[in-house]
């Protein structure tokens, strides 16, 4: 019985570069930032395509050869395919590092575009900010802040919206302002704030009311049956005062600016409840009188308040920064 030729082994399987290895299947949960390249990696091949050589392409990119090399196998490892020949003559794509670096090009030229576009966003951004500012902070503390402002970023466009402490937050809840500037004790819901300084509210009068002659400090329970020159409902300063006096502060007058306030207390219309940095002038020059209290401190802190969430950036950032470090400020820093 004649036998069979015995069958030739089979042969050495060919040895395959780890680069070109299959990669591993890509699962639903697995995310494309780990399965495409980062553009360090596609600037890299794009090079080596223009200039041949990795090493040409590694010094134009200010990065070593032997990182351009291992930023490469990376690539093949993580695409499964092989990239780039390396011999002494140079390197050379593949036709799979070819068609790579066409898709490569096209996904920088597009970074490109989205950063462009992104600059243009921050230019935008940065050519303007929006201040509320309650009417303290806008009169007495934020004409040094802006100058300091300017010298930083002598571009950006500043409006300045002044009003009641109440009437800030309303703008920066409504989209009407970048950045606010409170004195009140409380901030409303929605916002996000920052104590920037402190303040004191002193009660003052023109130096021919028989307060500026007595000697005993004004009891609390006097100064709330006496009529004031008075802010507005709203305002910071009207807060403080209520809330020391337990709302039992009487109005002689109501006025909705710290200027008038001061203009009608100077002129002996009567005595007035206003933040020291506002009378240190008056004071200085005697026209005005400060009455010691007794039972009563008239403390605030003075706040930087933006929208939940949203932290001032670019020039509102900077103006932050600036109210913090006390540059062109003659309040208490916090």
């Amino acid at each position: 019985m004649s036998t069979s030729p015995a069958s030739p082994e089979p042969a050495a399987a060919a040895s395959v570069p780890a680069a070109s290895a299959p990669a591993p299947a890509h699962t639903p949960e697995a995310s494309l930032a780990h399965r495409v390249p980062d553009l360090g990696a596609l600037q890299l091949l794009l090079a080596v395509a223009r200039l041949g050589s990795l090493g040409r392409a590694a010094r134009e990119l200010g990065i070593t050869q032997p990182a351009a090399s291992s930023r490469v196998r990376a690539m093949e490892r993580q695409l499964g395919v092989a990239l780039v020949d390396r011999s002494p003559r140079g390197s050379r794509l593949t036709d799979a590092g070819a068609l790579v670096t066409d898709w490569a090009g096209r996904i920088v030229e597009a970074a490109e575009a989205f950063d462009a576009g992104a600059q243009a966003l921050r230019v935008r951004r940065d050519s303007r900010l929006r201040v509320a500012a309650s009417m303290t902070i806008a009169e007495y503390l934020l004409p040094g802040w802006l100058i300091a402002l300017r010298t930083q970023r002598p571009d950006t466009a500043v409006s300045l919206l002044a009003g009641n402490s109440a009437a800030v937050a309303s703008r920066l809840l409504a989209g009407e302002a970048d950045l606010g500037f409170v004195e009140g004790l409380t901030v409303p819901g929605g916002l996000d704030e920052v104590v920037i300084a402190h303040d004191r509210l002193v009660v003052v009068t023109a130096p021919g009311h028989p307060w500026a002659r007595r000697r005993k400090p004004l009891a609390a329970a006097e100064l709330a049956a006496t009529p004031l020159i008075l802010r507005e409902e709203g305002s910071g300063t009207r807060q403080v005062l209520d809330a020391a006096l337990g709302g039992l502060a009487r109005p002689l007058i109501e006025l909705s600016s710290t200027t008038a306030v001061k203009a009608a207390a100077v002129s002996g219309a009567g005595p007035s409840v206003l933040s020291e940095l506002a009378v240190g002038e008056e004071l200085a020059a005697r026209r005005l009188v400060e009455i010691p209290l007794a039972e009563v401190q008239l403390r605030r802190d003075l706040r930087a308040v933006w929208p939940t969430g949203h932290r001032p950036a670019g020039p509102g950032r900077d103006l932050l920064a600036l109210t913090r470090s006390g540059a062109g400020s003659g309040g208490r820093r916090s």
